[in-house]
């Protein structure tokens, strides 16, 4: 698995390997939340550790949306076809407005 998990770090741009690596973080810290949740630690404690999680994964969406960017808007196939770049657009106003409520 390892040789596996080597060969696909290196197709992995930049931001994605560092989003790869938020997610887990936010992974180990939500399995800490449910823990601390389960065993009846103290709420503030748990509502920071929270935070900390949601911060994680704010900067993981942030991380995507910049090489989605990157790899797609800056394609000089994908902005030819105008219909096609309506279609991003769309599809990228859709996750803003997600990302928002």
């Amino acid at each position: 698995m390892g040789i596996k998990n080597s060969k696909l770090k290196s197709t992995m741009t930049t931001e994605k390997q560092k989003a790869l690596v938020a997610f887990k973080k936010a992974k180990g810290q939500i399995e800490k939340l449910i823990k601390m949740t389960e065993n009846g630690s103290y709420c503030v404690d748990i509502m920071q550790q929270n935070l900390a999680a949601i911060g994680l994964l704010k900067s993981a969406h942030q991380l995507m949306l910049q090489n989605h960017l990157n790899a797609c808007f800056k394609d000089p196939n994908n902005l030819k076809n105008k219909e096609k770049v309506d279609g991003m657009i769309k599809e990228l106003s859709k996750v803003v407005k997600m990302y928002n409520k």
